[in-house]
């Protein structure tokens, strides 16, 4: 009897599996026959249109809008500035907090902002892998210089984005865009959009990683290629690279929109095809779907009836692209819900798409992005009660609301919040009328004046002690903002210089948006700290920490140069040549000013040796790796937990560690915690001669730590058999 009803009720869960089954796939089947059906009626003309991005409303056929816009760290509608979206940290400071979650969380958030505003596709996230050349300016909107990082960071955001499971693309979510596909900041001059050469295995072992866990893990709805070529290629007509790699290799099947005007740059910038209508047919025939021209140009816009009518009727072996084109992009749209919802009525006077709920955690972020790099004697945290005058100098320090766009201190791709809160502000709302603060500018951000010297030094002669905030900002910094050098710009040194020498306590507070080579800082300024672009509650974030009510917790996501000579510089390196040289420079340091994953803290950590679950293991096997770790100091803190692998020895030429996986602990005084990694395929394959991911047996280094410095790591070894 017990034998009947066990294989009755297996019988249905198995029944229940394959009625969920069923309805899924009846799901897909009946979007692509509505695709199909709704193709087969539209016009020519209909279908072109539908390849641009904010396709306007088909009332004949009832398709409606999909509007665009970018969610970096934020919503921003791109050509307007309403709805008093939030604005959190950029990417670059998100990615230091090293924690998915949070990144994850501001995501979800967003795609409710873009909801309230009508918007359903969004040109987000940011995937390129950091090369370690700070000119380039887009360097902010990175999570770093470390692919498997990149990952963890992409994929929390699509997923946060765009939902999951039975939600993803509700009407809570909306589509996101991984960009730029691919190695768009190997550059070799520092410049955006730059010329770049690589080898496949750079390609497949630094870049492609992020694509494909956004496309295999976070199943990613759109996909936006890089301005630059590739072997010789342009990205916007490579088929091996959107065709053979994204779609065959990868299994992307989403709908790919064109960065800004760049099918038009196959003629303009790339010099490939002879005209418009040229450059549109081989993006179709390289299979992008949709052209984007932000303002619709008509002057570049290379999907246009103008463009590609004649041409199509001509030679209607075209259509098929055209087609599939205008398949996906009804797909995407019919998965977002949009042909179900009413078109939503939106008054930029009145919109309102951010929350008080949304703005606190848009400080939590900040507070857990922020880095120490240095706190010498232990200046930080400052005890409130002992001081009476507080400096307050820089052209950083402050930002009043600008009358156009937004402010220039919350980096690029930023919508205008509806406030901004400044390191000025947060530090008076900190310490109210209990300490006198003097505030002095001393120099703008991009001048070479020192007209404001004298009074920021008076400033500081009359204080107790000095915040001198420097770094960049959007004037100087960002999307076309590339630099020639990395020293602070206009006369910020100088003024750094100046200050310190009234021989009072100095903090200084970066807020920029690329590593700079801070040498005078680094040898002379006893605390710093780096806050990246904090977000429309960076002051906040700020004054919590220089007072002690946020224990700063972050760690460097990018490696700090000492010159622009020595760019690029990142932990990602090979073996250093062991002949003349000795892979040295002759008269300076090679190493980094500061280096990835590096951050201090108000307590301090020990770690245990490491210790391997097995420490033989087949190439097909697993086993994980634990350490202990203890809070030494006296007061609780956050530490994240690091662990690099090594093939000692292998087929081919690889980097000496690879980052392979992280965790961000909170611990007690005297707490300790185990914190353990896995180590399998994932974590141990090489890309051998045959572009071939495997496990190759012999000796793995497995390094953990609190930094990417060999100082900083403890050590085991794994046998691979």
């Amino acid at each position: 009897m017990k034998k009947i009803v066990l294989t009755c009720f297996i019988s249905a869960v198995l029944l229940g599996c394959d009625s969920k089954k069923s309805t899924s796939e009846s799901g897909v089947s009946d979007k692509a026959q509505k695709v199909e059906t709704l193709v087969n009626q539209m016009t020519l003309d209909e279908k072109i249109a539908e390849m641009t991005q904010d396709a306007p409303t088909n009332d004949r056929l009832g398709i409606p809008v999909m509007k665009y816009g970018e969610a970096l760290h934020g919503l921003w509608l791109v050509l307007d500035y309403y709805g008093n979206t939030t604005v959190y940290p950029q990417a670059v400071a998100c990615a230091s907090t090293w924690e998915p979650e949070l990144i994850k969380k501001m995501a979800t958030q967003t795609a409710l902002e873009a909801r309230a505003l009508g918007v359903t596709h969004c040109y987000s996230p940011n995937l390129d892998v950091y090369a370690g050349d700070a000119r380039y300016g887009r360097v902010e909107e990175s999570y770093g210089e470390d692919p498997y990082l990149v990952s963890r960071m992409g994929v929390a955001f699509i997923e946060g984005l765009q939902g999951t499971g039975d939600e993803q693309f509700d009407e809570n979510h909306v589509i996101a865009t991984a960009k730029h596909f691919v190695g768009y900041p190997e550059n070799r001059r520092g410049i955006n959009g730059g010329f770049s050469d690589m080898s496949e295995r750079r390609l497949r072992e630094v870049y492609l990683p992020s694509f494909e866990a956004a496309v295999k893990e976070a199943k990613v709805g759109s996909v936006m290629p890089g301005h630059q070529d590739y072997n010789g290629v342009p990205c916007h007509m490579n088929t091996w690279l959107l065709q053979d790699i994204l779609r065959d290799e990868l299994g992307f099947d989403g709908f790919i929109v064109s960065d800004n005007n760049d099918v038009g740059r196959l003629e303009t910038m790339h010099y490939i095809a002879e005209n418009r209508t040229e450059a549109a047919i081989l993006g179709l025939k390289a299979g992008v779907d949709m052209d984007l021209v932000i303002g619709k140009n008509v002057d570049l816009a290379t999907y246009h009836t103008n463009i590609l009518k004649d041409t199509v009727m001509q030679n209607p072996e075209l259509m098929k692209y055209i087609d599939k084109a205008t398949s996906r992009i009804l797909t995407a749209k019919y998965k977002l819900g949009l042909f179900d919802a009413e078109p939503k009525e939106i008054d930029p006077e009145t919109a309102e798409a951010g929350s008080d709920e949304h703005r606190e955690f848009a400080l939590e972020l900040a507070e857990k992005s922020i880095i120490m790099l240095k706190n010498d004697n232990n200046l930080l945290p400052i005890d409130l009660s002992k001081i009476k005058s507080l400096a307050v100098i820089g052209p950083n320090a402050h930002e009043e609301r600008p009358k156009k766009k937004t402010y220039k201190l919350l980096g690029g791709y930023s919508g205008l919040p509806p406030y901004y809160v400044s390191v000025l502000d947060g530090l008076k709302k900190k310490v109210g009328e209990n300490v006198k603060i003097n505030y002095a500018k001393g120099c703008d951000i991009d001048s070479f004046s020192k007209d404001g010297f004298p009074a920021a030094v008076s400033a500081a002669e009359k204080s107790d002690a000095v915040v001198l905030v420097v770094g960049s900002s959007y004037k100087t910094c960002g999307e076309g903002g590339d630099r020639s050098d990395l020293d602070l710009y206009g006369v910020q040194n100088d003024l750094v210089e100046a200050i310190y020498k009234t021989g009072k306590p100095v903090i200084v507070v970066l807020i920029n948006g690329r590593p700079l080579s801070i040498n005078y800082i680094a040898e002379n300024i006893p605390s710093v700290l780096e806050t990246w672009y904090g977000g429309m509650h960076a002051g906040d974030a700020v004054a919590n920490v220089i007072f002690g009510d946020v224990n700063p917790g972050g760690k460097l996501t990018m490696s700090f140069p000492r010159s622009v000579g020595q760019v690029p510089v990142t932990y990602l390196e090979r073996p250093d040549f062991i002949g003349s040289g000795k892979g040295k420079y002759r008269f300076t340091d090679k190493s980094p000013l500061f280096p990835f994953g590096y951050g201090l803290s108000y307590t301090t950590f020990s770690y245990s040796e490491p210790k391997l679950e097995q420490a033989t293991i087949n190439a097909d096997g697993t086993t994980t790796v634990s350490v202990e770790v203890t809070n030494t100091g006296d007061r609780e803190g956050d530490e994240v937990v690091q662990m690099y692998v090594r093939d000692d020895y292998a087929s081919v030429g690889r980097y000496i560690k690879l980052l392979k996986g992280f965790e961000r602990i909170t611990l007690k005084p005297g707490e300790t915690k185990t914190v353990n990694f896995d180590l399998g395929f994932d974590e141990l394959n090489v890309l051998n001669q045959n572009m071939k991911k495997v496990v190759e047996p012999g000796t793995f280094t497995i390094s953990v730590g609190a930094s990417s410095l060999e100082k900083d790591l403890k050590k085991v070894v794994l046998t691979v058999k």
